[in-house]
C-alpha cells in the first residue's frame, strides 16, 4: 500500500493562478465538506498580494510551498498554481496525499494542443507583476508519471487557454488520475462552478479517485 493510500490529508492547500489572489478558493472552500484544515495560498507581486525582492522566479514560489507541506496535504491549484503544485509534489512525494489540478499546463506543452497565448496580453494590461512568469516554459512532462499521489483533473469545454485537451495529456501521464469537464466552464471554472466543483474536491479527497 502506498503513503497516499494510507493518508487522508490534515491540511489543504490552495494555490490560485497568475492572478495571485488567495481568495479565488474562497468559494470552493467555503463549500468543502472536508475536516482538513484550509490556507489559502497567495503569489507575491501578483494581484494583490504586496512583492516581495527575494522572490525572483517559479522555483522561489515553489519553495514557499514545499515549506507549508509540513503535514499531509492536498494541493488543490489552478492555473499557474498547478505547475507550482506539481513541482512542489515531485519534492514531498510522502506528504502529498492528494492533487487537484484545474485549468493548467500542469508543466505540458500547451500549444501542442491549440492553446491560447494569453501572456503577452496579460504582461501588458497588469505591468507590475513579475516579469519572469511570461518567460517560464519548463516542460515537467516526463517527470509525472513518477507522481503517485491520486489526481483530479477539472477543465472546462470552453476554455482557449487550457482546452481540454491539455487536460487529457495529462490524463494520460499521470498514473493516477481522473479527468472531468464542466460544461461551459471557462478559465476560472473552479471559481464560477464552485458549486459543482466542491463535491467533486470532496468525493476526490475521500477516496474517490
Amino acid at each position: 500500500m502506498t503513503v497516499q493510500q494510507q493518508q487522508q490529508p490534515s491540511q489543504i492547500l490552495f494555490l490560485p493562478g497568475v492572478g495571485g489572489d488567495p481568495q479565488f478558493w474562497q468559494p470552493v472552500s467555503g463549500l468543502l465538506d472536508h475536516p482538513a484544515a484550509r490556507r489559502l495560498m497567495g503569489w507575491t507581486g501578483f494581484g494583490p498580494v504586496p512583492a516581495d525582492p527575494a522572490v525572483r522566479g517559479m522555483e522561489d514560489l515553489v519553495a514557499r510551498v514545499v515549506d507549508a507541506i509540513d503535514q499531509p496535504t492536498a494541493l488543490v491549484a489552478q492555473s499557474m498554481g498547478g505547475i507550482v503544485a506539481v513541482q512542489a509534489a515531485l519534492r514531498r512525494p510522502g506528504l502529498v496525499t492528494h492533487l487537484v489540478l484545474t485549468a493548467t499546463s500542469g508543466g505540458v506543452d500547451m500549444a501542442a494542443h491549440g492553446a491560447q497565448d494569453w501572456r503577452p496580453a496579460f504582461a501588458q494590461a497588469h505591468p507590475t507583476v513579475p516579469p519572469w512568469f511570461a518567460d517560464y516554459r519548463e516542460d515537467l512532462s516526463g517527470a509525472l508519471a513518477t507522481l503517485a499521489a491520486p489526481t483530479l483533473l477539472l477543465w472546462g469545454d470552453a476554455d482557449p487557454i487550457s482546452p481540454v485537451g491539455v487536460g487529457r495529456r495529462l490524463l494520460a501521464l499521470l498514473p493516477r488520475s481522473r479527468l472531468h469537464v464542466v460544461p461551459g466552464g471557462a478559465h476560472d471554472l473552479a471559481n464560477r462552478h464552485a458549486a459543482q466543483v466542491a463535491p467533486l474536491i470532496a468525493v476526490h479527497l475521500g477516496g474517490g479517485a
